[in-house]
């Protein structure tokens, strides 16, 4: 069991959080949630002990392991891959370390040889061999093959390095499980098998996450940091999403009939005040006045921007249609032999184990490369319009919001403009923000306000949920959903992908897969997951 006592932090007089009493249990998964810069990292920063509170404690027994998910990719590239596996149990890795300097002596001296047998002993006690064992074997069933194991972890890809602290972090059996964004440029059977996991983790595990189908699935509380406040609800994401959305809907209904109440009375007062024969019934409508006041609902810090892509015009017959393409890059091959016709009402999930091809294929689409070989022919009804991944080249000008957005706006007025800007929640003084200074997050929604201006009726995404909170990702989810055209998507959030696409193209330097399906369905059925293997060359 874990318990906060009171706990309070604040920065430079800023309350992030305060007076927060929780009991963590055994056996659950929380997830913890909470709008940006509410405190979530901090909060798990203070539970494993990396960061102090400003007020209050956390207790557990003192003989509790803690876990943490490490955040820093670069910190462990001087050591070997499973070597940083077994970090992730200090007491073990101590003793596995010291035995492992000795071995690696030329000679050893008669001390050290005294010294390796006590080590053994050690080690064989804390069920070291064992333990070894699981290491690598976690390590291969999180795609990570025997010949990386020796390696060191700087000769790793960026998301290879992050499997590796994922397998550190859940090593050993720990006691208390704290992860910080585990899923992040995870890969689905990575994220499957994160999942299978935690379903079978009998100890005590708490997860922040912007991805909903993670949540849902492996959560059985939820720990919403909002108001200051830390909350916990039984069930999933969707279930607190659906209770604390009705809860939200019953507290401004009660608020308002109170409201009406009390101008009633009040006209009442205002009325027969001066009356002698109804002075008395004024005076006690003015103390149940007081009664029924109602108190102010407070502030969420959870703020939903409203995203809808509309269309100028339907597409015609002919949409897409992409021949025999292929593409290289430094003669490195990305795309092969790439051939589809997009139907009406198509959504499509464009999957693939290699990232750059994925782009690439959204980068021909758009006119932003040009293949080696093939044809991309768009119909003559379709506009298109494009969400890169790196959307740096948009923002290369240090202007004012207000002023970069209407570049792209031909027939709308600043204030229009200033409306469709409030709705993605740059209000005020927002709109006069210099490009240079906004967040990720922030120009994420400055693209977003862009492609609604465009009204295209073919719209391609790359990655379009990085840097966005949960309350954007559902946002943008139901914008999706709701689109009436041509949608083209990479993503790694798959409850988004699940809900809105109704096909899937996977793309490698291999070859291609193009299949009428739902995402979970494609990724569900043996017979496609053949067709997978022989692409993956």
């Amino acid at each position: 069991m874990l318990l906060t006592d009171d706990l309070t932090l604040a920065f430079s007089g800023n309350v992030l959080f305060e007076h927060v009493n929780a009991k963590f249990l055994p056996g659950n998964c929380y997830g913890l949630i909470g709008a940006n810069g509410a405190g979530k990292s901090s909060f798990l920063k203070i539970l494993s002990s990396d960061l102090d509170a400003s007020n209050g404690k956390v207790i557990y027994d003192s003989g509790l392991r803690i876990s943490v998910l490490k955040q820093d990719q670069f910190a462990y590239d001087s050591f070997q891959v499973i070597d940083t596996v077994i970090m992730g149990h200090k007491a073990l890795y101590k003793v596995y370390a010291e035995r492992k300097a000795i071995y690696d002596k030329d000679e050893m001296t008669e001390e050290d040889g005294i010294r390796v047998g006590d080590l053994e002993d050690q080690f064989a006690d804390m069920d070291g061999y064992t333990l070894e064992a699981e290491a690598e074997k976690m390590l291969s069933e999180l795609g990570l093959p025997e010949s990386l194991h020796e390696k060191t972890m700087e000769e790793l890809e960026s998301g290879q390095k992050i499997r590796v602290l994922l397998a550190q972090a859940i090593f050993g059996d720990p006691d208390i499980l704290l992860l910080d964004e585990p899923t992040n440029q995870l890969d689905y059977q990575s994220v499957l098998w994160l999942e299978n996991f935690l379903l079978e983790f009998q100890k005590l595990a708490i997860v922040i996450s912007h991805d909903r189908h993670f949540l849902n699935k492996v959560c059985t509380h939820i720990a919403n940091l909002d108001y200051k406040k830390l909350e916990i609800y039984v069930g999933n994401y969707s279930f607190w999403e659906q209770s604390s959305q009705l809860a939200i809907k019953q507290k401004k209904e009660d608020f308002k009939q109170k409201e009406d109440k009390v101008k009633e009375l009040e006209e009442f007062v205002r009325r027969f005040s001066a009356n002698a024969s109804k002075s008395k019934q004024a005076t006690s409508r003015k103390k149940l006045i007081e009664k029924l006041r109602p108190d102010a609902i407070p502030e969420t810090s959870r703020r939903y921007p409203y995203i809808n892509f509309s269309v100028e015009r339907p597409c015609g017959g002919k949409i897409l249609v992409v021949n025999d393409v292929s593409y290289s890059v430094n003669g490195v091959s990305l795309l092969k032999n790439v051939s589809f016709t997009l139907d009406h009402k198509d959504k499509v999930a464009i999957l693939g184990d290699n990232s750059l091809s994925k782009t690439a294929l959204l980068d021909v689409l758009a006119g932003k490369v040009s293949p080696d070989t093939g044809t991309i022919d768009w119909g003559d009804t379709i506009a298109y319009d494009y969400f890169p991944k790196d959307h740096a080249s948009f923002f290369t000008k240090n202007v004012e919001l207000l002023e970069w957005l209407a570049q792209y706006a031909n027939t709308v007025d600043n204030q229009e403009l200033r409306g469709l800007l409030g709705r993605m929640l740059f209000s005020g003084d927002d709109v006069f923000k210099k490009i240079g200074v906004l967040s990720g997050g922030e120009k994420a929604r400055a693209m977003f306000s862009k492609l609604m201006l465009s009204k295209s009726n073919a719209l391609l995404f790359d990655e379009p949920t990085d840097h966005l909170d949960l309350e954007s990702i559902s946002s943008l989810n139901k914008a999706f959903k709701s689109y009436p055209e041509i949608m083209m998507i990479v993503s790694n959030d798959f409850e988004l992908l699940n809900t809105v696409c109704n096909r899937v193209i996977e793309v490698s330097p291999a070859g291609m897969i193009d299949q009428k399906t739902s995402f979970d369905d494609y990724m569900m059925s043996d017979s496609i997951q053949k067709k997978r293997e022989l692409i993956k060359g």
